[in-house]
Order: C-alpha cells, then sequence, then structure tokens
C-alpha cells in the first residue's frame, strides 16, 4: 500500500465509531460551539491502541469519538441478559 494510502486509511474512523459519531451528529450532539475542555492523562498504550483502531490523530477528535462511542451506545447487552427467565417454559417455539 503507498504511504499517502496508508495514510488517508489511517484518518478515516473505522466502521462503529464513524457509526457513533453520525449517530451523535444525527442526535444534535456535535452542533454548538466547542466551549468545554476535557482532558486528562491516559496510559500511552491505551492512546495509541485507540489511534490505531480507529485512525484518529488528533486528540480532540479521538475524544469527541470516544464520547460520541458512549453518549449513543446502547443497552441492548444489558436488556437481553434482564430477559433471561422471562419467556414462559411451556411455549412450544417448534425446535
Amino acid at each position: 500500500m503507498p504511504e499517502s494510502a496508508a495514510i488517508a486509511k489511517r484518518e478515516r474512523p473505522c466502521g462503529s465509531v464513524k457509526e457513533a459519531i453520525a449517530i451523535a451528529a444525527g442526535k444534535g450532539l456535535l452542533k454548538g460551539t466547542r466551549n468545554v475542555v476535557v482532558r486528562g492523562r491516559m496510559p500511552a498504550a491505551l492512546v495509541a491502541e485507540a489511534r490505531h483502531r480507529t485512525g484518529i490523530m488528533s486528540d480532540s477528535k479521538l475524544i469527541e469519538a470516544a464520547l460520541a462511542s458512549v453518549a449513543v451506545a446502547d443497552d441492548f447487552g444489558e436488556w437481553l441478559i434482564s430477559q433471561r427467565g422471562t419467556l414462559n417454559p411451556d411455549l412450544d417455539i417448534e425446535f
């Protein structure tokens, strides 16, 4: 892969991050002025892996993507686990 293509690929967020950003944008969460500062010290390995997996090199964009992922995450897993035992054992599901 030519170097320019590799750089371009790294600069595009991966699928699930891209979807989270799109959903957050659709909900209006990315509108308005950027007037809140969020910062903190992170382990270098965590940041490096997040950059590698997402392709996002900007600190601000990386934090925005992480926050978008948290803000729009669904609770399907929790809901599914909460449904355990709620199906009537006598229900014939034709298996």
